[in-house]
């Protein structure tokens, strides 16, 4: 998933395009507090047209459902906020999850989804058996010589048939 706490689009208008000129500017979402002061923003850059068309020409770390040519998610500033909260690996991981999850970011509550993403996020870990490594030693009382013939890449398998899910070197919880 997109770094929504860098989103940022080139916003120009219709009119100016369709005069041949793509003018206008990349405004990060990060400098304005909600959508209204964006589209203050948007206004008073072009205020060289009347009533202008904002064409959005081009962004970056959006999602595609938050933005379209002219519109962008009334609610993206809270979005914003509230992925902010989590650390950058976690950021990284909640997008992860939302695309194999299909959480729909557009549409269901953001503190919902990221309850949902904390309650099945176990981690970041190199590889399925890395993640069983430590799950042997937290969960289970083995001495030191037990450990040396513990199978843990079939555990691993086992581990990931119905329990947990990997992705992009993040472990997941399975719903």
């Amino acid at each position: 998933m997109e770094n929504l706490s860098e989103a940022r689009i080139y916003v120009g208008t219709y009119a100016k395009y369709n005069e041949g000129s793509i003018f206008g500017k990349w405004l990060d979402l990060s400098d304005y507090s909600d959508s209204e002061e964006f589209y203050n923003a948007c206004r008073e850059l072009h205020s060289d047209e009347e009533d202008p068309e904002l064409m959005f020409q081009d962004s970056e770390n959006i999602p595609s459902a938050l933005i379209g040519e002219s519109s962008l998610a009334d609610y993206i500033f809270e979005i914003i906020e509230a992925v902010s909260n989590l650390s950058e690996t976690q950021q990284e991981a909640f997008g992860v999850w939302l695309d194999y999850t299909s959480g729909d970011i557009a549409n269901e509550d953001i503190d919902d989804l990221i309850e949902s993403f904390e309650d099945d996020y176990q981690g970041e870990y190199k590889n399925e058996e890395d993640f069983t490594y430590e799950i042997v030693e937290e969960c289970y009382d083995l001495p030191e010589f037990a450990k040396t013939y513990f199978d843990y890449e079939k555990f691993a398998r086992d581990l990931f048939i119905d329990d947990y899910w990997y992705e992009d070197g993040y472990v997941f919880r399975c719903a």
